[in-house]
């Protein structure tokens, strides 16, 4: 007995644009808060978290021949809609008619993620350079791992559509997870909203690392000025030694000396001759004049 399916004839490009166009329209006249998927260029994704995203599905083999048909729907504006939440993600494809899709991805264990913050601490500069990508090639290695790395594996995504294709990821599906490489151009947070971790947490490690370092055999390491200056983006002044001098009056030397004069019986102040250097002189002196026997 034969299978058949009923498919839906193919709409053309500009078609399918201008039906998309038309039903935001309708879902924005509704009140429906939608959020639409704009790509300028080739490119679907340009910034290093976008684009690491988008390499990471094409590892994996079991969406090949699904992704290029995304690719162009996700470049053509048939995304209406595209929400990334914590765990989830709602879309809306034009398509032959307008489909519903949902993919749930899995959040991060914590065992998982305490893993990476461990790995990347002390080398994470700050909130704006990991959003931005300015990472140390070691740290970009650990974050893009296909296994232990921030981005789900096949696993870790439950994928569905409105179409009738019976496929996991259909075409509409792979548009959107194209577009949420697109989505982390501009907001790179995203990844860890979905992944449901606070990205914050890695500038924290690499702060607290950086401040309260392992002490040494012989004692805890002590930061430097320069040290100190990094961490909390402060300039920090060398330390001068302060000596406190006292204001001395004109004449009170002389004063001070009179008194201590007057104290030992001397009223000039004059310290006196030391008796035993005297008589050691008079001895000298009577040696020299009667000669040597």
């Amino acid at each position: 007995m034969g299978f058949e399916r009923e498919w839906r004839a193919y709409v053309p490009r500009q078609q399918r644009r201008a039906s998309a166009t038309r039903a935001m329209q309708e879902l924005r006249k509704n009140g429906t808060c939608i959020e639409p998927l704009r790509i300028t260029g080739r490119k679907i994704a340009t910034s290093f978290w976008g684009a690491a995203w988008c390499t990471h599905l094409e590892k994996f083999s079991d969406y090949a021949n699904r992704l290029p048909r995304g690719r162009t729907y996700a470049r053509n504006g048939s995304v209406c809609h595209l929400a990334v939440r914590r765990g989830v993600v709602e879309a809306m494809v034009q398509g032959s008619e307008l489909y519903e899709v949902g993919i749930k991805v899995t959040a991060m264990s914590a065992v998982r993620w305490r893993a990476i913050v461990k790995q990347c601490a002390c080398e994470v500069g700050s909130v704006l350079d990991l959003l931005q990508g300015r990472l140390s090639d070691r740290v970009m290695r650990i974050v893009t791992d296909r296994d232990s790395g921030l981005f789900p594996g096949p696993k870790e995504l439950s994928m569905e559509c409105s179409c009738p294709d019976w496929a996991g990821m259909c075409k509409h599906v792979a548009a959107v997870m194209y577009g949420i490489g697109a989505r982390l151009d501009s907001s790179p947070e995203l990844l860890y909203t979905l992944r449901g971790v606070d990205h914050t947490e890695l500038v924290a490690a690499a702060t607290a690392e950086a401040v309260t370092r392992r002490p040494t055999r012989r004692g805890a390491v002590v930061l430097s000025d320069s040290a100190v200056s990094d961490v909390f983006g402060i300039d920090v002044a060398p330390l001068v030694p302060v000596v406190t001098t006292r204001k001395v009056k004109p004449g009170s030397e002389k004063t001070s000396i009179a008194k201590a004069g007057a104290k030992t019986g001397n009223k000039t102040g004059k310290k006196p001759a030391s008796k035993t250097s005297a008589t050691a002189l008079r001895k000298r002196a009577k040696s020299t004049v009667r000669g040597p026997r």
